[in-house]
């Protein structure tokens, strides 16, 4: 029997996350790796990148679920949130990583999430330039339609993790976050949302970052847990409002990582 969201099946609400996808790629690579100005969202000398490739991606999205899903909600990392009371609500981030982005890296990605009565069903990162779209929903997630699965690992004396930067923890977070790097074998930075592709994928075991939005993180979990993996906060409950994200590909890690997170 098929799965349904909403008396919409889930088969073809996870083809249209993949016609948003295209809509952002058509924009996004049209200026990745070309001359683009870069605008600063913060004041002083913070730097919270933004560019016309963020802002028309967000536009083509939003138009073709306003034109396919009028009664949905949409809450993006650009124009904020449309609030219609449905129990649907599109979660977007068109490009995360603008700084890899127009830095000429590709480990960016567009964020696409579908949450149903506020759970994430549908999550999609799409990395256009390395031509990689993960999709991940309750039950399993691909690679360009090919099933994956997250890796064994049992502990942190084996795995490899990641974070983008480990100077973005707050200052009481920041021992926490040393207490598992330390554990680990290999850490990896500045890889924003294709290190819990990779994860999902198989290559690596864990990511842990603090300081995320909603749109920062409701597409990774549907991808991690749809390959066999587990997203919690660092309390181990649902990701939520704290902006904190442990993302592992095996239970077991999870519960040793929250355990030294916990200290």
């Amino acid at each position: 029997m098929a799965q349904t969201y909403g008396g919409i099946d889930r088969e073809a609400l996870t083809e249209f996350t993949s016609l948003l996808a295209e809509a952002a790629a058509e924009v996004t690579l049209k200026y990745f790796k070309a001359p683009l100005d870069v605008d600063n969202k913060l004041a002083g000398d913070q730097f919270d990148p933004v560019t016309k490739a963020d802002q028309d991606a967000e536009r083509a999205i939003r138009t073709l679920i306003e034109k396919h899903y009028p009664d949905h909600d949409i809450f993006g990392e650009e124009y904020g949130q449309t609030n219609k009371g449905s129990d649907f609500q599109w979660v977007l981030d068109p490009i995360d990583g603008t700084r890899a982005y127009i830095s000429g890296l590709p480990s960016w990605g567009t964020l696409i999430a579908l949450k149903y009565k506020g759970v994430p069903v549908i999550g999609l990162i799409d990395q256009p330039y390395l031509q990689e779209r993960y999709i991940g929903w309750t039950t399993g997630a691909s690679l360009n339609g090919t099933a994956i699965k997250t890796r064994p690992c049992a502990s942190l004396k084996k795995a490899t993790i990641a974070t983008t930067d480990p100077d973005l923890f707050e200052p009481t977070e920041r021992p926490k976050f040393d207490r598992v790097l330390n554990a680990s074998r290999l850490i990896r930075y500045g890889l924003d949302c294709y290190a819990y592709a990779v994860v999902a994928a198989g290559h690596m075991d864990q990511v842990i970052e603090s300081g995320l939005k909603p749109y920062d993180m409701m597409a990774l979990i549907p991808v991690i847990r749809g390959a066999g993996g587990v997203a919690t906060n660092w309390q181990g409950e649902a990701p939520g409002p704290c902006g904190r994200l442990v993302a592992s590909g095996d239970t077991r890690l999870h519960a040793e990582t929250l355990a030294l997170l916990d200290l």
